[in-house]
């Protein structure tokens, strides 16, 4: 007996009124669906790797929409730009729309993101010490333990989700994360400060790295040094650098070994760790532009001898030798080690899904965040989350 998926499925009645008329694809069996969404995923990334700019435009969106998976940030960009329509900036499903007073007006096309299925399953702990996973309320085997109950995935679908500008009713202010309020770089550095702390990194401010390099992270010592000759706005900006770092590629990166992003190809887990401050910088209104220009720019090549790499040489394993391969691995590791970071310091704007928090319609006079509640922060660290 397989276990009971359970997942929400979008509203039947939304899918008839707005599935219909969706360019010709309502009749798409899920595989259909899945396979179209991964075959534009593909594209995308392809694009992303002959063309510089775009990888940095999928940056920006990412900055907007950083509570998406990377590749979900990609599709949605997609699907806005064939429809000649402004980049999405919040974006939930019929149900969630509704639910905040919100009605997706006529003649919307749905956009769509790809989303698991999920079961819950029994964990248990077999006699000869083995571990099984069987369906919630089945019979545990003859001296079976319980380890309780967990979440798995099943498989994926495609899911139908609806931006803000494709809805009417209750008004909604949506401020855009990476525009309008600009970040006090001193308070930002303090914020960036505490994410090492919370990853077991001391940050030093100092002049030991003068004439070699701005920013440095020792993994041995657990340290990351930040030059002292620097302006508190680009030691800001280093700081960020340094913390794609130290979530991407300290020596437990099995992921960037499988194409070398952490060793053999340096240059590729620069733009990596580059991308990661590129992003959290602009979610907080800070617009790195020249900065970032050089290691972004090199982005393409870094991609390319890594796939000329792979195809040469035996790597062991199964490394992603397509450039829209490692595209796709390298920004579902930048937008999950950005999100870690942004979690923790909280840009304006919402990351791209509404919360309960976030819709609470009752204005708060001390609170300087667009007339809603500023959202909690969370407790957690950065969790590196999949692509």
């Amino acid at each position: 007996m397989a276990p009971e998926a359970e997942y929400t499925s979008i509203d039947v009645a939304a899918d008839a009124a707005f599935s219909a008329s969706d360019r010709g694809n309502a009749r798409m069996t899920p595989e259909e669906r899945i396979a179209a969404l991964t075959d534009g995923l593909h594209q995308s990334l392809e694009l992303a790797v002959e063309s510089p700019s775009h990888w940095q435009v999928l940056l920006d969106a990412s900055a907007t929409l950083w509570r998406y998976s990377g590749g979900n940030v990609a599709l949605l960009m997609m699907q806005m730009a064939q429809r000649g329509t402004e980049e999405p900036t919040l974006v939930a499903g019929y149900k969630e729309w509704a639910r905040h007073g919100r009605t997706v007006s006529r003649g919307e096309h749905a956009l769509w993101v790809i989303a698991p299925r999920t079961a819950r399953v029994q964990q248990v702990t077999l006699p000869d010490g083995t571990r099984q996973r069987i369906p919630v309320g089945e019979k545990l085997p003859h001296g079976g333990v319980d380890d309780g109950k967990k979440t798995v995935i099943t498989g994926w679908r495609g899911q139908a989700v609806f931006d803000v500008s494709q809805t009417h009713g209750t008004p909604l202010l949506v401020p855009r994360g990476g525009a309008g309020e600009v970040a006090d770089a001193g308070e930002l550095w303090q914020s960036l400060a505490a994410v090492a702390g919370r990853l077991g990194f001391d940050v030093d401010v100092t002049d030991a790295q003068y004439g070699l390099t701005s920013g440095f992270t020792d993994f041995a010592g657990h340290r990351v040094q930040v030059g002292a000759w620097l302006s508190p706005e680009e030691r800001t900006a280093v700081l960020a650098h340094e913390l794609g770092h130290v979530l991407l590629h300290g020596p437990d990166d099995e992921i960037g070994r499988l194409y070398g992003s952490s060793a053999d190809h340096r240059g590729l887990a620069e733009v990596e760790a580059e991308s990661v401050a590129y992003t959290v910088l602009r979610a907080h209104g800070i617009d790195r532009g020249p900065q970032s220009a050089t290691y972004l720019a090199e982005w393409a090549d870094a991609v390319i001898e890594v796939e000329n790499d792979a195809m040469a040489h035996d790597a062991g394993g199964n490394p992603p030798g397509s450039r829209a391969g490692i595209a796709k691995s390298v920004l579902g590791r930048v937008t999950a080690a950005s999100k870690g970071i942004l979690e923790i310091t909280h840009p304006p704007g919402f990351g791209g899904k509404i919360s309960a928090v976030d819709a609470d319609p009752r204005v708060n006079p001390a609170a300087s965040y667009m007339g809603v509640e500023r959202p909690v922060r969370s407790v957690d660290g950065p969790v590196m989350a999949g692509p």
